[in-house]
């Protein structure tokens, strides 16, 4: 035979002075001949009474007449396979004293009889066995309280209490549930209250402490539920009246926050890292300490609480407190023990859940900054976007989204999917998306954006594979141009509810390496809406990429029926509900999405014009200027257009060799662009007294509600807004 397996834990309620535990210990058989020894005198070993003693609980046996040696009444029956009506796992019984006393001589074990039932993991309820009929602990002679669990006696019962703490304990992901995983552990199995006390803040890894200084805070508290509480329960440690509205929190009656202090009776006692007693000479000076000097929490003399450091991998990381009441039996040594197992566990739990959660936070930090904060405003489109990670242990991914501001009042939509879903994913997207703003800042056309983009992927590894669209919308030609590196195609969804998916070549992935990529030019209609996404809201393993899309498009087009033909949907409302599409096994991918809703800009509200790079261009220009707005109903803008106009029309026939291009727009502002074949953009300066020029970007900086310079393939822009008043 052989030990029982600690991995089965006695059900609730079970005595763990079961003469069944030292059979199954014992490694030799036992004969036929052999006469097991009476519970009496196994309970002599221990102190503890015998099975027939008057008053005290008899065992369970596994057929429920006998106990599982075989020496009740008709256990020979049981053992021959002769189940008698009503025994069982399910109906067993206790034995009662008058059987035991017809114990036949010989007694045949069965290894089937002795095979532990599995039962659901818990915390096992403390045995009684320990008390006789009057709740008199038999060997200090104290009494207890009615329903109240006893100490553990045998070392059989304490590993199987520190089993199933520790795994309640390492069941806990984060802070707070390994913390109330100890508590509720230890209450009321192994003491009646407990104090959790953590450094603050908690030492991260192998960091060093943030300050010199050692401040534990009081985390977290728990004990016996009022109810199970008597009239000498805890009113003896010093808690509140019940009449107290903070009957229940141990927390009002000791300090929240102690301060560690250098060679003090505390600090001694957390270096030295074992559990103390609390009436040991270094616990009675450090508990003051820890609880506060104005405490109102009274330990029980004796044995009867434990101080134990909490340490996590390098460091101590705090201290719990476990206390029994005054009217039940002190700790014993071994109890030591497992207060130290427990408090080793918690502590390396609660390292795990600090080093999770710094990870987690770099993960998200590191999202939130590769994706934009807030998508910019151009003129003639709305924008809508939404991100939805993978999972919500893993946030971090390689899938984005951005809209570029370009010159003329043009606007770059771009989503693009780095493989994988990790951190070093995000890393990689982060490059790309800088490197996209880059290329878009520099107004290249959409398909040597993906080319440049396919050459930085290839300098950062073989295997950066990643997919992208890029497309380009310009609000006054009301057109779109978009290029693909193996990209789901866009789905555009127009004004009257019907949804289009485009036609759009879909090239190779980027870092593939010497693949051309081609753009195409399609109409944007006004009222019309974009979406951009990534494969990760059409497929997955319940679907493929075509019939994701397919549903994409049924789902626009059910969206856009409830507003009508002549009012296209909300963005934000049409963003939510493309997401609802997503099932519930549907979560495989990151999924990123950019809504774009096209309004355009009117041909009435658009001024253009070419002017030759000669003297007479400034005074040309003003003219120009001075009748758009007489149209517009603008003259109060009239001086300051004029002088900011004549200023960088000026700088720029002083060197363009083509014709210089001028455009007024009308929107929500009014805003003006001088083009000019001169890549170098101009520079603010600071003109000094005897200088003759320098001074026309000055005045633009000061009366221009905003302006800037691009530079374009061709040369570059000069731009400034005014407010329309």
């Amino acid at each position: 035979m052989t030990e029982q397996p600690t991995s089965y834990e006695r059900p609730q309620g079970g005595d763990p002075t079961d003469p069944r535990g030292a059979l199954l210990r014992s490694q030799a058989p036992v004969p036929d001949s052999t006469v097991l020894p009476s519970p009496a005198a196994q309970a002599r070993t221990d102190g503890a009474p015998g099975i027939g003693t008057p008053g005290s609980p008899a065992p369970y046996g596994r057929t429920g007449k006998a106990s599982t040696g075989g020496t009740a009444g008709k256990g020979a029956e049981v053992g021959k396979g002769k189940d008698p009506a009503g025994s069982g796992p399910e109906h067993s019984q206790p034995v009662s004293a008058e059987s035991m006393g017809a114990l036949p001589g010989r007694a045949e074990p069965s290894v089937g009889d002795h095979r532990p039932r599995p039962v659901p993991e818990s915390i096992p309820v403390q045995p009684g066995a320990e008390h006789g009929p009057d709740g008199q602990e038999r060997r200090t002679g104290q009494v207890s309280a009615p329903g109240r669990p006893t100490p553990m006696r045998r070392d059989g019962d304490r590993l199987r209490f520190v089993g199933a703490a520790t795994r309640r304990i390492a069941r806990g992901l984060d802070l707070d549930e390994i913390v109330m995983g100890l508590c509720r552990a230890t209450v009321p199995t192994f003491s009646d209250a407990i104090l959790v006390h953590l450094r603050d803040p908690l030492p991260v890894g192998d960091e060093r402490p943030a300050a010199d200084r050692v401040v534990l805070r009081l985390r977290r508290t728990d004990r016996i539920p009022e109810e199970r509480d008597t009239e000498t329960g805890f009113a003896a440690l010093g808690l509140p009246p019940p009449e107290t509205p903070d009957r229940q929190e141990l927390s009002a009656v000791v300090a929240e926050l102690c301060e560690v202090r250098p060679g003090g009776a505390l600090a001694e006692v957390l270096r030295g890292v074992r559990p103390v007693f609390a009436d040991s000479p270094a616990a009675r000076a450090a508990l003051p300490e820890l609880l506060g000097e104005d405490s109102r929490l009274d330990v029980p003399d004796g044995r009867r609480a434990i101080l134990a450091p909490l340490r996590g991998r390098r460091r101590v990381i705090g201290a719990a407190v476990f206390i029994r009441r005054p009217d039940r039996i002190p700790f014993e040594n071994d109890d030591l023990l497992v207060a130290a197992q427990l408090a080793t566990h918690s502590a390396l739990g609660i390292d795990k859940a600090v080093l999770y959660d710094r990870e987690a936070y770099i993960a998200d930090e590191l999202q939130r900054t590769m994706l934009p904060e807030t998508l910019p405003r151009p003129t003639g489109v709305r924008l809508a976007s939404r991100y939805l990670p993978a999972a919500e242990t893993a946030r971090v991914g390689g899938d984005w989204y951005d809209a570029i501001p370009l010159p003329g009042s043009r606007v770059a939509l771009v989503v693009g999917d780095v493989m994988g879903h990790s951190m070093t994913s995000a890393a990689i997207m982060g490059q790309l998306r800088t490197t996209a703003q880059t290329l878009a800042g520099l107004d290249l056309p959409p398909q040597e954006v993906l080319h440049h983009l396919d050459e930085q992927a290839q300098r950062l590894g073989t295997d950066r594979m990643a997919t992208c669209l890029y497309a380009v919308y310009d609000p006054v030609s009301h057109r779109i141009t978009i290029a693909n590196a193996g990209h789901p195609p866009p789905v555009l969804l127009h004004l009257g509810g019907r949804a289009e998916v485009l036609r759009v070549p879909p090239g190779a992935p980027i870092g593939v390496g010497g693949v051309d990529f081609e753009a195409v030019e399609l109409d944007a209609p006004a009222g019309a809406t974009l979406l951009l996404y990534t494969d990760g809201l059409v497929e997955s393993r319940l679907r493929d990429v075509a019939t994701g899309i397919e549903q994409l498009r049924e789902k626009l087009e059910a969206t856009a029926q409830l507003t009508g033909p002549d009012h296209p949907p909300p963005l934000e409302a049409l963003c939510d509900e493309v997401l609802d599409m997503l099932g519930p096994g549907d979560r495989d991918d990151d999924i990123a999405l950019l809504a774009a809703r096209f309004d355009g800009i009117a041909p009435s509200d658009v001024a253009y014009w070419f002017l030759e790079p000669e003297d007479a261009a400034p005074g040309q220009a003003r003219r120009l200027a001075r009748r758009a707005l007489e149209r517009w109903g603008l003259e109060e803008l009239t001086d300051s257009v004029e002088l900011l106009v004549s200023e960088v029309v000026t700088n720029a026939v002083r060197y363009a060799t083509r014709p210089v291009t001028l455009r007024l727009l009308r929107t929500d502002v009014l805003r003006c662009e001088v083009g000019d074949d001169v890549p170098q953009l101009p520079r603010l300066r600071q003109a000094r007294a005897t200088d003759e020029g320098g001074r026309g970007l000055f005045l633009v900086n000061r009366l221009a509600r905003r302006w800037g310079a691009t530079r374009l393939s061709t040369g570059k822009v000069v731009w400034f807004e005014l407010n329309r008043g």
